[in-house]
């Protein structure tokens, strides 16, 4: 297992373990994150915030594997985001949601760029129409 593989294994054990200095240790003080729903996001505090927040919206949020790979300086992870919806969801505009009380379990892809022992670089792919829908907040299309 080499530094980007055993990096993102650490990330993710502490987004499992609520843990939140183990995990805005795994990320480089100039990191750049790019996100499906805010964007691009830059520094450290800046990510952790934006992780923070699915902890407060999604409290017993954890990620379930199904693919994990590495190449070179970069580690790519497939799963799932499962969690229950109890806590306020924030959107990019400011505002927050109240709970749904619904369970979500999202696919989701994650790949990261480490150097010198830190994520330089995460992209986060998951699909923000299957969220809202799993947890009940887009009205089904009808097909015509």
């Amino acid at each position: 297992m080499g530094q980007a593989r055993e990096v993102m294994d650490r990330l993710t054990t502490a987004m499992n373990d609520k843990d939140k200095d183990t995990l805005a240790s795994c990320y480089a003080a100039d990191a750049v994150a790019y996100t499906p729903d805010e964007g691009e996001l830059n520094g450290r505090d800046a990510i952790t915030s934006y992780l923070f927040h699915f902890w407060e919206a999604l409290p017993d949020v954890h990620y379930e594997y199904a693919e994990r790979h590495e190449a070179g300086n970069v580690a790519v992870d497939e799963g799932y985001v499962v969690g229950t919806n109890t806590g306020p969801l924030r959107m990019p505009s400011g505002e927050a949601l109240q709970p749904t009380g619904k369970q979500v379990r999202i696919r989701s892809c994650d790949v990261a760029r480490v150097e010198g022992g830190e994520i330089a670089s995460h992209h986060f792919y998951f699909d923000q129409v299957e969220f809202l829908a799993q947890l009940g907040l887009m009205r089904e299309l009808s097909s015509h």
